[in-house]
């Protein structure tokens, strides 16, 4: 079964409550009526202010009744506080809002997954041969420390377990194991350490099992590539689209208490529909 398939099948099974704070916006209308239509989740606009919306953000970050009112004034902390309060189950923003604000509101109001304290992205990468796998973060952190690249691994590893049914990982670095130094490899190495998975690792390693014991390692059989860069990330899973046809789903935020999507503001109705039907299905 394709991955969208198996995806729209989670996403019809568990109909969650899916908020869209840029209803307003005509590709946002038109994917939310598909969504409707076609059983993927139930689409929400944004409503009234609740008592419960503004006890989020009194409860959870100490602000005064009046300054959460101000906030809950701004459809994505509308939307964010929703899903908070329980009113929704997802969020999908984005089309109209650059990546940093739907971050900001996502953090204030929903707040970090137990045991992550760094947003990051990822994509699920379709390949040819069958694979499903996801790389992070492409999208998000620059260059990030040894605790937000543990982060990253940890909230990339709950994500391909939700989407993909496994999380075998691998920090990429271009040293395997003790074979080579630098700030880079000892970043990465820290990392490992710190959230329990298999790195610093060559991609060939990580990927292909007899190279893997050809290095003094065993597995091989990664489906979720953390780079130690965003520059690393971000071109190689568009090398990927680019060379080898994989097809690029996401980016998705991760590291949050419960999902939020952030959306290219160039993205098609059809890209909607298919980055609410992964976030209904991650609920």
């Amino acid at each position: 079964m394709q991955f969208l398939d198996k995806v729209y099948g989670a996403a019809k099974e568990r109909q969650a409550r899916v908020v869209f704070p840029e209803a307003e916006d005509a590709r946002v209308a038109q994917a939310m009526v598909r969504l409707k239509a076609e059983g993927l989740c139930v689409p929400l606009g944004l409503g009234e202010v609740s008592e419960a919306q503004v006890g989020v953000l009194v409860a959870a970050r100490g602000m005064k009744e009046a300054m959460a009112r101000r906030l809950l004034a701004k459809p994505l902390y509308r939307a964010a506080s929703m899903v908070a309060a329980g009113e929704a189950d997802a969020m999908v923003a984005g089309a109209d809002s650059p990546t940093r604000r739907v971050i900001e509101a996502a953090s204030m109001a929903i707040g970090p997954a137990e045991g992550v304290a760094t947003a990051s992205s990822f994509f699920v990468m379709l390949f040819a041969d069958g694979r499903e796998m996801v790389f992070a973060d492409c999208a998000v952190n620059v260059a990030p420390s040894v605790n937000e690249l543990a982060d990253i691994a940890r909230a990339s590893a709950a994500s391909a377990k939700a989407l993909l049914g496994r999380a075998e990982v691998a920090m990429l670095s271009f040293s395997t194991g003790t074979s080579g130094t630098g700030e880079s490899v000892e970043r990465v190495r820290k990392a490992a350490e710190l959230a329990g998975f298999t790195g610093p690792v060559q991609a060939d390693a990580a990927l292909n099992a007899a190279i893997a014991k050809r290095k003094g390692l065993g597995g091989g059989r990664a489906n979720v590539l953390i780079f130690p860069s965003l520059d690393a990330g971000n071109i190689a899973y568009k090398l990927c689209q680019e060379l080898g046809g994989v097809q690029a789903l996401g980016p998705f935020l991760q590291g949050f208490a419960r999902p939020v999507c952030d959306l290219s503001r160039g993205a098609s109705i059809d890209d909607i529909v298919s980055a609410a039907a992964v976030s209904a299905a991650m609920s």
